[in-house]
């Protein structure tokens, strides 16, 4: 199991995608306040679709109180300053992988302590950053991946046909 973190989320319409993606995963999303939004707000459910009753979601006061309520957790940033990349390192079962808000990133503040586990996608020099959810989706199917996507369904089926 992978724990996605967010930190001050603002968009619930990245949230919802993310809540999306974390059920159809498993993942455990853990959200660090100030959110940009309501947690019972229409547009998070409505990106969220019928799948938000079904996430586990946990939310935290700042990075501080998630600190103190998960102690010990190996922690990968998400940044664009880093230098290694998301294909570098080793994902662990149980890991927590934490992104920032999609106006600035996580705070340089906490990437100085996370200068080991943080992790960048490559993209070109002339594009700031991609977008929340798709950077979400990316390495967390990367660390799914490193894990041998345990108990997932591996084979699609043809609703009417047969291959």
């Amino acid at each position: 199991m992978i724990n996605i973190v967010l930190h001050e989320p603002e968009m619930p319409a990245n949230t919802g995608n993310i809540g999306r993606t974390c059920v159809a995963t498993g993942s455990v999303l853990h959200l660090i306040e100030p959110l940009g939004f309501k947690i019972n707000d229409k547009m998070i459910k409505r990106a969220g679709l019928d799948y938000w009753d079904k996430l586990d979601v946990r939310t935290y006061l700042n990075f501080e109180d998630f600190l103190e309520k998960n102690p010990g957790a190996k922690i990968y940033m998400a940044t664009t300053k880093s230098k290694q990349t998301y294909t570098d390192v080793k994902y662990e079962d149980g890991c927590y992988i934490m992104f920032g808000k999609e106006s600035a990133g996580i705070p340089e503040e906490i990437l100085l302590d996370y200068k080991e586990t943080a992790v960048r996608i490559p993209m070109l020099s002339d594009i700031r950053s991609l977008n929340l959810g798709n950077s979400v989706a990316i390495v967390l199917y990367e660390a799914l991946r490193q894990q041998g996507f345990k108990n997932f369904e591996m084979e699609g089926q043809l609703h009417r046909y047969q291959w």
